[in-house]
């Protein structure tokens, strides 16, 4: 679809600069240039979610593409991303999605919309760039995943650290065996936050109030959509930091070790929640076990993951929230002599972005080709997230078996990797 797309626009250029007629003039801007492609071939983008984290992203997809349409339940945001990006603004993502001539979105909005807003890009036929955590339980994360592959669509998963050369470099030799076998992994980031207050007050006339909760249960507006701290810290709306920030470690867990082929997985996990309006998990300590022996920890406090092997440790850069493309910050290692070695002939290769994490994105939306942080990487590091949740809210220990993608032998638990959602919105 997105091919015969740019085939009608290649023709459609072709056309117009065949033209005898001489008052039909082709813009430099439609020719494309050596900074930036012609209009035929720039992938055409879709922006849902266009607050402050929104907006700064849409730099990162470079000069192979163009942003034509917002997206927004605030007013101000959607026509201000409209004025910089030069892109017709919309408040309902149904409106933007139903363009034709959209090849991809950006799903940058509150978090309890990532998985209802994707799916529906996947049905009209969109690319995705979807940020992180995808959804508000596993559950969710599996409906995407099956609308991604249903429907064919090319997926990035807004983990940027990912496509850093260190990174990548980094993980290389957790997998080619310079630090020996690795049978640890220690993730941690956070804290969450706890009190808050939610007195009900009258909502903005810029914000419409019932799109912004979309999915999610209805409750008073007491100014939760106005900041990011104000609905990632509530239950209703997010997981909390555990998957805002917990995603880039995990994420970096999983570029570097499997835990689904290695048997069933037994999590165990304490911490504290904070109810009873910032109710996501304000600390956690986590202790994973696999079948073959291997163990991986998650916890909160600091940021990092480490690769804990026979002969030593490595450990990749942290995200800079920033940043999307390059280097990275140098990995850290347990010898100044790891820190410098060499890549070897028979290294395991995970190969590089394309340009940064958002051009890589536009680059698999031309060719097809598998991103750097793609649906199945997305799915492990998110059922961590979401079983170390579940184990701190249940106070038991959690038995998972990775290959039917299931609970074992707690229903009460196996409940909570689904979550309802408000109608008339569905998966």
């Amino acid at each position: 679809m997105r091919q015969n797309r740019l085939v009608r626009r290649r023709e459609a250029i072709k056309s117009l600069a065949g033209l005898a007629a001489a008052p039909y003039v082709i813009t430099g801007a439609a020719l494309g240039s050596a900074e930036k492609a012609p209009a035929s071939e720039r992938v055409t983008l879709g922006h849902i979610g266009v607050g402050s984290r929104g907006l700064s992203q849409a730099k990162w997809f470079g000069p192979q593409s163009q942003s034509v349409a917002v997206c927004d339940p605030f007013r101000s945001r959607r026509e201000m991303a409209a004025a910089q990006l030069r892109a017709e603004p919309y408040r309902d993502l149904r409106e933007l999605l139903a363009r034709g001539d959209i090849d991809a979105v950006i799903v940058s909005t509150v978090d309890h919309w990532h998985v209802p807003a994707a799916v529906l890009a996947a049905k009209a036929g969109k690319d995705i760039y979807c940020e992180k955590p995808m959804g508000l339980c596993l559950g969710w994360d599996l409906k995407l995943r099956d609308a991604v592959r249903r429907y064919g669509r090319v997926f990035q998963y807004g983990a940027q650290a990912l496509s850093y050369n260190f990174v990548r470099r980094c993980c290389e030799m957790a997998r080619s065996g310079y630090i020996g076998d690795v049978r640890e992994v220690q993730v941690s980031c956070g804290p969450g936050a706890g009190g808050g207050e939610a007195v009900p007050r009258s909502v903005p006339e810029d914000l419409d109030y019932e799109l912004w909760l979309g999915p999610a249960c209805w409750r008073p507006y007491f100014g939760q959509p106005l900041t990011q701290d104000g609905w990632i810290h509530v239950n209703d709306y997010s997981i909390g930091w555990i998957g805002g920030m917990g995603a880039h470690s995990m994420a970096a867990a999983m570029l570097g070790f499997d835990t689904h082929n290695r048997g069933t997985i037994q999590v165990e996990a304490s911490g504290q929640v904070s109810p009873p309006v910032r109710d996501t998990l304000h600390t956690w300590k986590a202790k994973i076990t696999f079948a073959d022996g291997a163990r991986m920890s998650f916890s909160s406090g600091g940021q990092h993951t480490r690769f804990i092997g026979t002969t030593g440790w490595l450990e990749p850069a942290n995200v800079d929230y920033n940043i999307a493309s390059g280097d990275g910050g140098p990995f850290g290692a347990s010898s100044a002599a790891l820190k410098t070695a060499p890549p070897r002939p028979d290294d395991r290769s995970l190969g590089r972005a394309r340009g940064g994490h958002g051009e890589d994105f536009i680059a698999a939306v031309k060719d097809r080709r598998p991103t750097t942080v793609g649906m199945d990487i997305a799915i492990r590091s998110e059922t961590f997230l979401h079983l170390t949740d579940i184990a701190v809210r249940t106070g038991r220990k959690i038995t998972w078996d990775p290959v039917r993608e299931q609970i074992i032998g707690d229903p009460d638990a196996a409940r909570l990797l689904w979550r309802p959602l408000r109608g008339p919105w569905t998966l």
